[in-house]
């Protein structure tokens, strides 16, 4: 993992910094610091209006009970889209649009699900990434929700030998 880490924050701004070059080579120095700064502008505004909208559609499957998988997941590529957005470079910025982008996100959506199921293993209603997990029964009743049970007292515990110093 450590490698791969390595690899990604040096080898990324590498390449950005090469394609920067080469595009300031072609178009100039000034029409490249601008296209930088454009799409860093457009980029936030853009991540803004579809982080608002997600979270409207994340209210909404609240309001309706259901659980608002789509919109965290949308909500979490929308922040990462938006920080590639404003880090400058080509290729971040093509990686945050495909992201940011609502007609390309669904299909990025179904493919992070598709890979997230393939490490999960759910046991006993609890999940685990990449291992099993087991879960123990429960030491008593499990209270519906909004309300609380108070835990039985246990028969191995005696509560003559605690002492409180004041």
């Amino acid at each position: 993992m450590f490698i791969r880490l390595l690899l990604l924050f040096t080898l990324v701004p590498l390449l950005e910094l090469w394609l920067l070059l080469r595009v300031g080579g072609v178009i100039g120095a000034a029409e490249t610091i601008l296209l930088v700064i454009v799409t860093g502008a457009v980029g936030a505004w853009f991540a803004r209006q579809q982080g608002l909208m997600v979270l409207t559609a994340f209210q909404r499957a609240g309001a309706r009970g259901e659980m608002p998988t789509d919109p965290i997941i949308d909500g979490l590529m929308i922040l990462a889209g938006g920080a590639m957005l404003i880090t400058p470079g080509i290729v971040t910025d093509l990686i945050g649009l495909t992201l940011v982008l609502p007609f390309t996100r669904p299909f990025l959506r179904e493919a992070l699900k598709r890979g997230l199921a393939r490490r999960v293993t759910v046991v006993g209603g609890t999940a685990g990434f990449g291992y099993t997990v087991y879960s123990p029964p429960s030491d008593g009743p499990v209270p519906p929700p909004g309300q609380t049970v108070r835990p039985r007292p246990r028969a191995d515990r005696d509560d003559k030998d605690d002492v409180i110093d004041v």
